[in-house]
């Protein structure tokens, strides 16, 4: 026989409004209240009717997670961390009432499947949406998902950003948590400079990438600032030089952000430039390619050459030798999106915060042989 909500109602002795109340998380209830609740539904195993939730009411039980590859540690560490907090009331009873359903959402780095995804949770109703990662630096791709953002925030769904800057246009976010790429990229290339190296290669990600713009502009800030750099300084779109940081390089190589490509461009880099004495890469997973393209040209780190990477993930400090990188918090930052999600916590003023990068120095970088 299946149990009602009705059921509950009556084994808690309250109202069927009550429990709907506590179910959903959407109405105070007074402690005493709540536990007898949650008790009759364990009693009774009762499972709510999710659909019909959500037809009488503004929003499901779902959250959307939007990340480019659940593979790579970068967006794997920040969804666990969002799910950690969206999953449950985080009284660590295990018991109904308050949560919600995390779905990952891998994109691929698909701008199509990103905006198909939004489509998608948009018809399920969802609570909330985070989105991880850079963002696509084009400007019809831009207005489409200001325009799906907003549709989805007019129906009641939570929108927060968890690693990309807000875009351009468009006030449906409820936070915006941006990383400070362009500051971890700057101090980086400064700690090489410091230690003496002057040519310096770099191997960054899709040009495409905000994530990429960010951290090669700090990256040339840096050379600019010491007088390396014949480019401008944080040249990008939008900053009034009409150049493009990177481009026509022959110190930068752009390629994906994957081993396979830290690998290639490397040894692209040191074809174009064999007296480079340091090589920055985009992300960790790039600067272990690059670790071993060095390695399979008879080259030793960071005696004959020093590389760097960008993350701080968990691999890093296990490499040989381990790998100077730029730490980004990136569990911290995750839970909490998770916990602006749930509406647990007050958005930052104005909605945007900007969470520091930390220079980790490793044993992958030294002076260059004189």
């Amino acid at each position: 026989m299946t149990v009602t909500l009705a059921d509950v109602a009556a084994r808690a002795r309250v109202s069927p409004a009550t429990v709907s109340r506590v179910l959903n998380g959407n109405y105070p209830v007074a402690a005493s209240t709540r536990e007898r609740v949650l008790r009759a539904v364990d009693d009774l195993d009762y499972v709510l009717n999710g659909p019909a939730s959500s037809l009488a009411a503004a929003t499901s039980d779902l959250v959307g997670i939007l990340v480019n590859d659940i593979a790579d540690p970068f967006f794997g560490i920040m969804a666990g961390a969002a799910q950690t907090q969206i999953g449950g009331p985080g009284d660590g009873s295990g018991r109904a009432g308050g949560e919600k359903l995390a779905v990952i959402c891998n994109t691929g780095g698909s701008p199509e499947r990103e905006l198909t995804y939004l489509t998608l949770l948009q018809r399920q109703r969802a609570a909330a949406v985070v989105l991880t990662g850079g963002a696509v630096e084009n400007p019809e791709h831009q207005a489409a998902m200001a325009a799906k953002l907003a549709k989805l925030a007019d129906a009641g769904t939570r929108i927060v950003f968890c690693g990309r800057p807000p875009l351009p246009e468009g006030d449906a976010l409820v936070a915006a948590l941006a990383f400070d790429n362009r500051g971890g990229g700057r101090r980086l290339t400064e700690h090489l400079i410091s230690l003496g190296h002057r040519r310096i290669g770099y191997v960054a990600g899709p040009r495409e990438r905000t994530t990429t713009r960010h951290r090669l502009e700090g990256h040339r800030e840096a050379l600019h600032a010491s007088g390396l750099d014949d480019f401008p300084a944080g040249g990008g779109p939008g900053d009034g030089s009409g150049h493009r940081a990177g481009d026509d390089d022959p110190l930068v190589v752009h390629g994906p952000y994957d081993r396979r490509s830290g690998y290639e461009a490397t040894l692209e880099l040191l074809r174009r430039a064999p007296d480079v004495t340091a090589i920055v890469a985009a992300n960790d997973t790039v600067a272990l390619g690059a670790c071993a393209a060095v390695r399979d040209q008879g080259m030793r780190i960071p005696q004959d050459i020093s590389v760097a990477g960008f993350d701080d993930l968990p691999f890093s400090v296990d490499a040989v030798p381990a790998l100077t990188t730029v730490r980004l918090p990136l569990f911290e930052a995750g839970a909490r999106a998770g916990r602006l999600a749930m509406g647990k916590e007050n958005p930052p003023p104005g909605g945007i915060a900007t969470i520091a990068a930390e220079l980790m120095i490793r044993g992958s970088t030294a002076a260059p042989r004189g």
